[in-house]
């Protein structure tokens, strides 16, 4: 199912090469310079935006997605429901593995099942999430038994990535990191990383896919905006992503750098802990309480009230971004167009507080990340200020997404704000991986570590997923955004919109609204 999105432009960059064309195209190295890299080399260690941006140039998915989210052929060229609770894929014949040995269907089965057993920060398993069972039917066919109907289930599958099955079920980072088990289908073969460093990789020159125009890819880890634009601008990359808004002003009037703007599926979204006991107790007058304000309904009101969104876009984010009401795009599936623009009323939120017991308010400590997407830590720092005017004392905390997100996944916060983007392009995705109930037993609530429990939206959500026919299941997911949203299980700000930028002259990229930036996409501009 194609899902499409409205870009906020075409991104057709011109970058500087790493080395002069006179060679040819096939001899020429492409670095870039990236805000975020891979944590592990093993593609099921993190479900990362980041993580798995690097890894699809070693691994290749079962399914694939263009730009815009639309589902295409991966290693698997087609696929269909055989009855109500089985998926047939049939595999892509005649696909080699870096190291020579033939794709079939027994390694696409032991990457699914291996997924449980890998035991990273930030559990894969929300992309296996429907899956029972696997069955090789033949050499090139995989049945895939789930637990209920399961109409997204290759909407999923697009972050499920396919490694050997030679690499065997006890292998680990380490052996993935040495490059031991990164053994993949992908463009690229692995040559050598350095956590936080570079990753260096090499041309697949038997890549099903075609050949690829470089023959090397240096992705350079530049966590620091200035450091990473000073990088482009110095020629010792050939292109940033993740530019500053601060940095985007300038840029549009320096005639030697193009910048490109993209809308993309990423929103920064506050999730406040509504469990009876937070982590670390709240002040009033300086004094802690038992109590947690955060299952209050009206204290969740007042802190969305006093959000000024378009102040957030505009002042904080140089225009880079959109108001958000809603965890994803309205325009995917299961998105509610009919929710209202977020309201920002100064007085309503005071007074709202007081209704609850806190006419002055309280002290929070609010975690965030500062590298995870653009103006993720200034965003945070604003609406720390922003809550100051309702009378509430928030201490911002911005952190390295290394140190977030395993403090989040532990249950260490009061109140949080990361980016999340819905990657499958619909709404069981994100709202049955943050706002359903916590329940391995249905595979539901992953990443829902606020105790957030609602159970008509469990009821929609389950419903939803097991729901064949598209109009119905559309209609579900549509209720469980408005009833989500409406409780304020999480609290929407904006929705990011990203900047690329380069020399100009003699690349072309095809922009992608998971704001990926994929070297087999880069093309020389002819």
């Amino acid at each position: 199912m194609k899902q499409n999105f409205k870009l906020g432009g075409t991104l057709a960059a011109a970058l500087v090469l790493s080395t002069a064309l006179s060679g040819g195209v096939s001899a020429q190295t492409l670095t870039m310079g990236l805000r975020a890299g891979p944590d592990s080399i093993d593609p099921h260690w993190s479900t990362l935006g980041s993580q798995a941006e690097a890894l699809r140039h070693i691994f290749d998915t079962v399914v694939m997605s263009d730009e815009n989210l639309g589902l295409k052929p991966g290693l698997a060229t087609s696929w269909k429901p055989i009855d109500d609770t089985t998926w047939e894929f049939k595999i892509r014949e005649g696909v080699k593995f870096h190291d020579g040995s033939e794709l079939t269907a027994e390694d696409v089965k032991f990457s699914i099942d291996r997924i449980p057993v890998v035991t990273g920060p930030m559990s894969m398993t929300i992309y296996t999430k429907q899956v029972a069972e696997t069955k090789v039917a033949d050499k090139y066919t995989l049945h895939v038994k789930t637990k209920a109907p399961a109409p997204t289930l290759p909407n999923d599958f697009i972050r499920l990535f396919v490694v050997s099955k030679n690499v065997g079920m006890e292998a680990r980072n380490e052996q993935f990191n040495s490059g031991k088990a990164a053994i993949g289908t992908g463009p690229y073969k692995f040559v050598s990383w350095e956590p936080k460093g570079d990753l260096v990789l090499e041309r697949n020159d038997n890549y099903w896919g075609g050949k690829q125009p470089w023959q090397k890819v240096v992705r350079k880890e530049i966590p620091s905006d200035p450091a990473r634009m000073a990088a482009m601008k110095s020629g010792q990359v050939d292109l940033v992503n993740y530019v500053p808004a601060t940095d985007y002003a300038a840029m549009q009037k320096d005639k030697s750098v193009d910048t490109f703007v993209a809308d993309s599926v990423y929103f920064l979204n506050l999730t406040p802990n509504v469990k009876e006991t937070l982590p670390k107790k709240v002040k009033v007058d300086g004094k802690e309480i038992d109590a947690n304000p955060l299952r209050d309904p009206k204290v969740r009101e007042a802190m969305d009230l006093a959000i000024d969104r378009k102040t957030l876009v505009r002042v904080v984010l140089e225009g880079l971004g959109r108001p958000a009401n809603q965890l994803m795009p309205a325009s995917f599936f299961g998105g509610n167009k009919s929710l209202p623009e977020k309201p920002y009323d100064l007085a309503k939120a005071k007074q709202l507080l007081a209704d609850a017991g806190y006419p002055k308010g309280f002290e929070i400590d609010f975690h965030c990340t500062n590298n995870r997407l653009p103006g993720d830590a200034a965003v945070c720092e604003a609406l720390s200020q922003m809550w100051a005017r309702a009378g509430l004392k928030v201490n911002a905390n911005a952190l390295n997404g290394t140190v977030f997100f395993p403090a989040q996944q532990k249950g260490e916060f009061s109140l949080w704000m990361s980016g999340w983007g819905t990657l499958t392009g619909e709404a069981s995705y994100t709202y049955g991986s943050l706002v359903h109930t916590a329940d391995p037993q249905v595979g539901l609530g992953a990443f829902n570590k606020q105790g957030y429990s609602n159970p008509e939206v469990d009821k929609l959500l389950q419903e939803g997923a097991r729901t064949m026919d598209d109009t119905k299941r559309r209609a579900l997911f549509e209720k469980v955004t408005e009833i989500s949203m409406n409780d304020r299980a999480l609290i929407p700000t904006v929705q990011i919109q990203t900047v690329w930028a380069a020399k100009k002259g003699m690349l072309t990229i095809p922009s992608r609204v998971d704001q990926e930036t994929l070297a087999y996409e880069i093309k020389p501009k002819s």
